[in-house]
């Protein structure tokens, strides 16, 4: 039996360690990280994956945890993907979503993966499709995919996720922006976090008003648990419509695209950048004229 089988065997069984070394294989590229993948599937239909996805500050990490709490008082085993921005330096991250999400550590039906962005944009990590699978198949019926934060551009969350909430909260500047950036127009539903706060209901006429056709809107304050309940049976209907209209299958098949173009691009760039690093003298030096030169002798003929 090959060390893939091995781990998918105890991932199955749910085994903590094997869950942790499958999440940090596929991070690594391990050599045996994509027949890990291979035998681990698609995320099954027993579990729904819940994307979220917002500018930060907004509450994003505070109101997951709660939906975790909500979700394990209904016996239901939960996976957190969290992912934080990484230096452009070093690559680390401070991995704060873990640290906000301390008190299900000790939980053995949760399991939270927090990860570096390691500079890619779209606002999730490329392991993070990877990852979500690997829960499915450790039993977690519930997956939240936490974006990073960076308000303009997590897109990506959108592609693979079930259903996408989009988070804001009033006084924030980069709510307005997010308005702009078409997030409302690409979430199944949204939600207004810090609804105490003055301004929230605003904020809410401009996000219904933003979006082309009506969609729910929940208004929550994550720290005191008010309105999450109701946002939870909101999640339950808004898949249930999704699952019923032929959508999801959809979804997934685009999750799929997304995640082997996120794989594509992770082996090119180090080849291109290699090929780029030793032959830069000899592209034009017009870099848009020199991007052509270098697709052509990588991949031969002309590239338009």
């Amino acid at each position: 039996m090959s060390l893939a089988s091995q781990m998918v065997r105890q991932v199955r069984a749910r085994d903590p360690r094997a869950i942790a070394r499958a999440v940090t294989g596929v991070e690594d590229n391990e050599p045996w990280s994509d027949e890990l993948l291979s035998l681990v599937g698609p995320v099954d239909d027993d579990s729904l994956v819940v994307g979220v996805t917002g500018p930060p500050g907004v509450g994003k990490s505070t109101l997951v945890s709660r939906l975790v709490s909500c979700w394990r008082e209904q016996k239901k085993r939960v996976g957190v993907v969290a992912v934080d921005p990484s230096s452009p330096f070093s690559g680390g991250a401070v991995l704060g979503d873990r640290v906000r999400m301390m008190e299900h550590a000790l939980d053995p039906d949760v399991v939270i993966r927090s990860m570096s962005s390691r500079g890619r944009l779209g606002g999730l990590a490329a392991a993070a499709a990877g990852a979500a699978r690997i829960m499915a198949v450790a039993g977690c019926r519930r997956i939240l995919l936490e974006t990073v934060g960076v308000g303009q551009s997590e897109m990506d969350v959108t592609r693979l996720a079930d259903v996408t909430m989009l988070v804001l909260a009033p006084g924030m500047g980069d709510a307005v922006q997010a308005l702009k950036a078409g997030l409302v127009e690409a979430a199944d539903l949204l939600v207004i976090n810090k609804a105490d706060y003055d301004g929230a209901h605003v904020l809410a006429r401009q996000m219904e008003s933003a979006a082309v056709f009506p969609r729910p809107l929940v208004m929550t304050v994550a720290t005191t648990g008010q309105g999450v309940e109701h946002l939870l049976q909101t999640i339950d209907r808004v898949a249930e419509s999704i699952a019923r209209s032929g959508d999801r299958g959809k979804r997934r098949q685009q999750a799929w695209a997304t995640e082997t173009m996120a794989r594509l691009l992770d082996l090119l760039q180090p080849r291109l950048q290699q090929m780029l690093d030793s032959e830069a003298g000899t592209f034009s030096s017009e870099p848009r004229v020199a991007a052509r030169e270098l697709l052509s002798r990588f991949f031969g003929g002309d590239q338009k």
